[in-house]
């Protein structure tokens, strides 16, 4: 009876994906999967079979990118992946990529889910998955998720659902670190961070998280990166950060870093063709995660140096003959760090939404760095459902109030900033996440 529930479900979410893409009602990232889920509540677990190895993908920020990252490079390897390539990182869009992928008899080399952290622990409850990455805890919109530790907390319970799995941790945050207690880690971490750029040297004004050792003593950090994320020791006790199995010396330039790996004694360069320290951090992770599965240096590389970002990760497209980069913000240490690569000569558009998606709470923008922006030449247009707070922002930030437009209407803000006749002028958005599924629906 099981089975054919699956199937049942499998061949209605199909017929439900396809006609939504007739109509063009969505991007039906996730419809088709709230659909199989109706029909079937045990619908992932089936998916089980279909393919050899998963890998699950979490934290705060750089969930999509890292998975990303790690599915091209495993795609570059001719493989068969399985891949919510959206971003659609619950149970719905989770179902929603295995229901677009799964054939009868077909079976896939590697499923790469990135995973909301809250809905992990429920995705664990219908998978087994082989290895667990997670990249960061950040301070995200209070609404949704509480403080840090009950974000850990969610995690936690997750890994400890399956017993078997192995773990990736990012050594610089201290937070992540402690997932690893009593479990099978590994770590990645920056042993060496050069900033190449004026720009990216700027310090961020954004609060960070204070954590304390488990003897309850603060710690105390020989370097800080950003946030909270560097090399941390507890003076009391001696606890600090692990050894990284995979140790990264970065350097940052305005458009790109150049990243090296040492693995068990031997070294690897990759050119990364994405802005900002925190992009670096995610391909540190999924290259660390690609080495940690068996895959070899060519194709890293080779899949490194051809991955393009997409849906708003540092997404670049030409809107109106104009070279466009897109990037979400969603929580003060992310946006900050994303504010410190905006080209403060372009047309800069920022639109905030406060929808479910987004988080109702918007006081992130006051931690948010958008002091950043002062140098900005250009107007700054404001849109969104909360492009009124995000003005009154911009005003406390010190930017002039005749310098800043306000349109709630996004398409028509979006027609401002690509409106001028000299395509040499760039344009950077800078969108919550509802805001960004937005722009994508809009015909340029």
């Amino acid at each position: 009876m099981g089975k054919i529930r699956f199937f049942t479900a499998l061949i209605s979410a199909k017929i439900v994906y396809y006609l939504i893409r007739i109509i063009k009602h969505s991007g039906g990232t996730s419809l088709a999967g709230m659909i199989a889920l109706k029909i079937c509540p045990d619908f992932i677990k089936y998916c089980q079979p279909y393919t050899s190895t998963v890998f699950t993908i979490t934290g705060t920020n750089g969930k999509t990118t890292t998975s990303g990252i790690l599915a091209h490079i495993l795609g570059n390897d001719g493989c068969k992946i399985i891949h919510n390539v959206k971003g659609a990182n619950m149970l719905t869009g989770i179902a929603n990529a295995f229901a677009l992928s799964i054939l009868p008899f077909k079976k896939y080399d590697y499923a790469v889910l990135e995973s909301d952290e809250a809905y992990l622990t429920k995705l664990y409850d219908y998978l087994c998955a082989d290895f667990l990455l997670v990249t960061n805890l950040f301070r995200d919109q209070l609404d949704r998720y509480g403080e840090l530790e009950t974000t850990a907390g969610y995690i936690k319970n997750a890994i400890n659902k399956n017993p078997e799995l192995i773990l990736l941790l990012n050594a610089d945050d201290p937070l992540v670190t402690n997932l690893g207690k009593n479990c099978q880690a590994m770590y990645y971490g920056f042993e060496e961070i050069e900033f190449c750029s004026e720009n990216q040297k700027s310090k961020s004004s954004a609060p960070s998280e204070n954590f304390r050792c488990p003897c309850g003593n603060d710690l105390e950090y020989t370097q800080i990166f950003f946030a909270q994320q560097g090399h941390y020791f507890c003076p009391k006790c001696g606890y600090k950060r692990p050894k990284p199995d995979f140790k990264g010396k970065l350097k940052v330039y305005d458009d790109y870093s150049v990243l090296n790996i040492e693995f068990e004694g031997k070294n690897y360069e990759f050119k990364i063709n994405l802005v900002g320290l925190y992009n670096a951090y995610n391909a540190l992770a999924a290259i660390s995660q690609a080495i940690a599965a068996g895959v070899d240096y060519e194709t890293i590389y080779t899949g490194v140096e051809s991955y393009k970002s997409v849906f708003g990760r540092a997404e670049k497209r030409v809107i109106n003959g104009h070279e466009t980069l897109i990037q979400l913000i969603k929580n003060p240490t992310g946006a900050s760090e994303v504010l410190k690569t905006v080209d403060l000569n372009s047309n800069i558009l920022i639109a905030i939404n406060d929808n479910y998606a987004d988080g109702r709470d918007i006081s992130w923008l006051w931690d948010s760095d958008f002091e950043q922006l002062k140098g900005a030449s250009k107007l700054i247009v404001t849109s969104g459902t909360r492009a009124k707070d995000m003005a009154l922002r911009l005003k406390y930030a010190g930017i002039s109030q005749d310098r800043i437009i306000v349109n709630e209407n996004i398409a028509q803000a979006l027609a401002v900033v690509c409106s001028s006749d000299n395509i040499e002028e760039k344009v950077t958005i800078l969108p919550s996440y509802t805001a960004l599924l937005e722009i994508t629906k809009i015909k340029f």
